[in-house]
């Protein structure tokens, strides 16, 4: 706090005046916001929630200094209707983009021009904003690219399809295309997460004297399961006995399950970068950090989930709606607002993250979503208000409809066929092994009337139909 001095003459010249009071309290500087998503990252994959064979050092201390959340769902069990979910505080009975949609050449189903993001949000709190790394919400000279989605700066890929390669011949930096001719006839020269990772820290150094937001969505461990064989590689390469994965379809990988350790191993050295740049820079106090993840864990590229245990205590994996496939990591770090080593068991999900960062900023969102903002769980503040239920849909593979509601969940699966309904209590059936729905018939009634109303018709996504 500043103190103004005044010069008192002759000690009597401003005698009865008030001739050294503080000035008012400046006001308070808004808090950066750095939000890192990771591709395909299992709840059990990071050390902090129960993994035994992978190294994540800077994701276990993020959790010890910061809040564990144990129950926090992505905005679906696949990318492109996660991603959107979290962009626009919509589940996806609600939001545009319901299943991965691919436009050809390069790039997905984009969201319409006047949509409402959280890039447009931080935007119109005076934030700089940045995001780096997987786009995958339309195409190149669509409505929908960071540039008109609120975002100043954009560095990586446009089209989550082309993001299944760490060695792509190019990337996006806004609207321009940057060739990586080192990669050119298999070169594979320039590794992609590492540029992204080197434009992302080149931000928050940009932005320092300003508030900024910044989105940090690298691809890892997304498959292909490759990266470069450095030292971090090196720490696994002898680890695991191996199957060379050669099946097509993605990237031959010669030893899949050290490349998957090592990627997630590579994507904690990202984390631990980045706080260490908030250090440096004096930002550490200033700025909220979090980490999760877009869905539940791959079995793609020689993936397996299953030798580590990538869903945790949890069933099920990517494009399933059992908790494994949508249940993810979630950890917030401020050492000045958020208090170190809590777990909170808070019920919270992709969509809440508009509502947060609104309360957060003070801005009036336009419209209502579906979240509820965490701020007072992050905060360890009163007040904390709770879902009455969370809803997905899925969009593949005959579509599929999930419903949490307390302890309860129901699913109905397939939607196009002979439809089944499960009916699991979390509370004592995490795993979701014992499905109730034949002995609580008035649970199921109520429940699938909760699903029903959830829901508006799309155009676009329509199970399959």
């Amino acid at each position: 706090m500043k103190t103004q001095l005044v010069l008192c003459i002759g000690g009597s010249l401003l005698a009865g005046m008030s001739a050294c009071k503080d000035k008012a309290p400046e006001k308070e500087v808004p808090m950066n916001v750095i939000y890192i998503l990771a591709d395909d990252l299992g709840y059990g994959d990071i050390g902090c929630y129960g993994q035994q064979k992978i190294k994540t050092p800077n994701l276990d201390k993020m959790a010890r200094e910061g809040m564990l959340f144990t129950q926090h769902y992505a905005g679906c069990t696949v990318s492109a209707p996660s991603r959107c979910s979290l962009m626009t505080g919509l589940h996806t009975g609600h939001s545009q983009i319901r299943g991965n949609k691919e436009i050809a050449p390069e790039g997905q189903q984009p969201m319409g021009a006047d949509t409402y993001t959280l890039g447009k949000l931080m935007k119109s709190a005076g934030y700089a904003t940045g995001i780096f790394g997987k786009w995958g919400l339309g195409y190149p000279g669509s409505s929908s690219v960071p540039s008109t989605m609120g975002f100043d700066e954009f560095f990586g890929y446009n089209c989550q399809r082309q993001a299944h390669s760490y060695y792509p011949d190019h990337l996006w930096h806004n609207n321009d295309t940057v060739f990586l001719s080192e990669n050119d006839n298999n070169g594979r020269k320039v590794y992609s997460q590492d540029l992204i990772h080197e434009q992302a820290l080149k931000f928050i150094r940009d932005n320092k004297d300003k508030p900024f937001y910044a989105m940090l969505t690298y691809t890892l461990p997304h498959a292909e399961l490759n990266l470069p064989h450095d030292s971090i590689y090196q720490m696994y390469e002898n680890t695991f006995e191996e199957v060379p994965y050669d099946k097509g379809g993605y990237y031959p990988s010669e030893k899949p399950y050290a490349s998957f350790a090592a990627m997630v191993t590579r994507l904690d050295k990202y984390v631990g970068d980045v706080m260490a740049e908030l250090k440096e820079l004096g930002l550490d106090k200033n700025t909220i950090v979090i980490f999760t993840s877009d869905n539940g864990p791959h079995r793609e590229g020689g993936a397996n989930p299953d030798y580590f245990l990538s869903y945790g205590p949890l069933k099920g994996v990517k494009r399933d709606v059992y908790e494994g496939g949508i249940r993810v990591p979630m950890i917030a770090w401020n050492p000045a607002k958020i208090k170190a080593g809590v777990k909170t068991e808070h019920i919270s999900a992709f969509w809440d993250v508009m509502p947060t960062l609104a309360e957060l900023t003070g801005v009036a969102l336009p419209q209502a979503g579906d979240g509820i903002s965490f701020l007072p769980t992050l905060f360890s503040k009163e007040g904390q208000k709770q879902h009455e239920y969370l809803y997905w849909e899925f969009h593949e593979q005959n579509g599929r409809e999930a419903l949490r509601c307390g302890d309860w969940k129901l699913i109905r699966q397939p939607i196009v066929g002979e439809t089944i309904l499960e009916l699991y209590d979390l509370s004592s059936d995490l795993h979701e092994d014992n499905n109730l729905a034949q002995q609580n018939p008035e649970k199921v009634k109520e429940l699938e009337a909760l699903m029903d109303g959830a829901r508006t018709e799309s155009p676009l996504f329509n199970f399959g139909r």
